[in-house]
């Protein structure tokens, strides 16, 4: 943890005698708060929400480490209010928390009771390699998938009737088009039509390029037993398979009568 804090400042009692204009008499050297910020690299890149992940870590943690809560806040509001720019403010906090800055700046300081904080660079200023996190309306994330969809390629899908078939796509197509495609071949309602790939169900609006799939992996695709039903199956089929052993033993004695049988 970067905030440790120290019963006593060595060296106290020797500087007591020098007192500060700032303070008041109090004792110890007392700097005015630095404008400047300090600059320091991070030991790996790091965005800005990690930045504030780890100052908040360190303030909720610090109160529990040895010295006064109210201390800790006025140098978290002091740290705050230097980062937004605000100097003055952030001095007229640590004048009013009756804190000294031996060096002028925030990273060592001390209470009225000679307890020492010290705060991690990191909550005084953003490391040099901070990583600006994109916004979803930012400019440059839409071109790289818009190259992609003029690569056509051969999709390999399978149907549940145990039918495999290749049809022509892009990594840009919806997987509403290609159904489209495959009810224009196989005469198979686009309605009747699920398709799933790595176990998930593909929705129409989901892109080919949103489901990461690679050069010969197979798409299934489950059809409803109702898209087939109708159309490949004949009505007469069932009748004339089953019965004809048993009409054909009247058909003999029966040939003159059957042309009325029928028509009735």
């Amino acid at each position: 943890m970067g905030g440790c804090v120290g019963r006593y400042w060595e060296g106290w009692e020797d500087t007591q005698s020098r007192g500060s204009s700032r303070n008041g008499g109090r004792g110890g050297r007392n700097e005015p708060l630095k404008k400047d910020r300090p600059k320091w690299k991070s030991d790996y890149p790091m965005t800005e929400g990690q930045l504030r992940s780890k100052r908040d870590e360190f303030w909720d943690t610090a109160p529990a480490f040895e010295g006064r809560k109210e201390i800790w806040d006025a140098l978290k509001a002091a740290a705050v209010a230097l980062e937004g720019s605000d100097h003055d403010l952030a001095q007229a906090i640590v004048d009013g928390a009756s804190i000294t800055l031996p060096h002028g700046t925030l990273a060592e300081c001390y209470d009225e009771l000679g307890n020492r904080y010290q705060l991690p660079v990191y909550c005084l200023a953003p490391p040099v390699n901070l990583i600006s996190e994109r916004s979803d309306d930012d400019p440059s994330d839409g071109p790289e998938p818009a190259v992609a969809p003029k690569k056509e390629f051969q999709l390999k899908v399978r149907l549940s009737t145990g039918t495999d078939l290749r049809l022509s796509a892009s990594m840009a197509d919806t997987i509403g088009l290609l159904k489209k495609q495959l009810q224009a071949q196989e005469d198979i309602d686009a309605g009747h039509q699920r398709w799933f790939f790595s176990g998930k169900l593909l929705t129409d609006k989901t892109r080919l390029q949103d489901t990461k799939i690679q050069k010969d992996f197979v798409i299934q695709v489950i059809v409803n037993p109702q898209a087939l039903r109708g159309p490949k199956l004949s009505p007469t089929s069932p009748t004339t398979n089953s019965p004809t052993p048993t009409t054909n033993t009247p058909t003999p004695a029966a040939d003159a009568s059957s042309p009325t049988s029928t028509s009735e």
